[in-house]
């Protein structure tokens, strides 16, 4: 390193020119006419061209693999009564809710033993009494994100389900 040479400081962002050498000590001017002293070991030369002449590899960026579990469409689930039993003029109201409830449970648990990323559940419109206890479940789950599916929230009658 000798006087006038260009330098940069180890780890931190100040450079300059020297501008005299007492040993093991360097003094340098930055861009702002400050004096800092550094030791030798300290500094390293600021080349400009110093990766001019060096060629560059470009080297084709590698595929990231994508499962095509994660491609398929969603599993849906629909909730509507006459899908889930064979009468169901046979069930009470809140018989019917219990099964519903049972098969959205047992729905979200396969997803995550088969390690599947969506589920469509669909509730329908009605009077939003499926539809509160779908939300109400899905809130106290984990691990999982959900939205209504229709760009109208308001009038949906399905919640996408996201798994982590």
């Amino acid at each position: 390193m000798k006087i006038g040479d260009k330098i940069a400081v180890v780890d931190e962002d100040l450079s300059g020119i020297i501008t005299s050498v007492k040993g093991n000590i360097v003094f340098f001017k930055d861009e702002f006419g400050f004096t800092h002293q550094y030791p030798k070991e300290k500094l390293v030369p600021k080349i400009s061209d110093f990766y001019e002449n060096i060629k560059v590899v470009k080297k084709a960026e590698p595929q990231k693999n994508i499962s095509k579990k994660h491609q398929r469409n969603p599993l849906v689930l629909d909730l509507h009564f006459p899908n889930l039993v064979k009468n169901p003029n046979d069930y009470d109201s809140f018989e019917r809710l219990f099964i519903q409830k049972e098969k959205l449970l047992e729905a979200l648990e396969f997803c995550r033993k088969h390690y599947l990323k969506r589920l469509e559940i669909v509730h329908g419109i009605g009077d939003g009494v499926l539809q509160k206890l779908v939300w109400d479940i899905l809130e106290n789950q984990t691990n999982l994100d959900f939205y209504n599916k229709e760009i109208l929230h308001h009038q949906s009658g399905a919640v996408m389900v996201e798994f982590h």
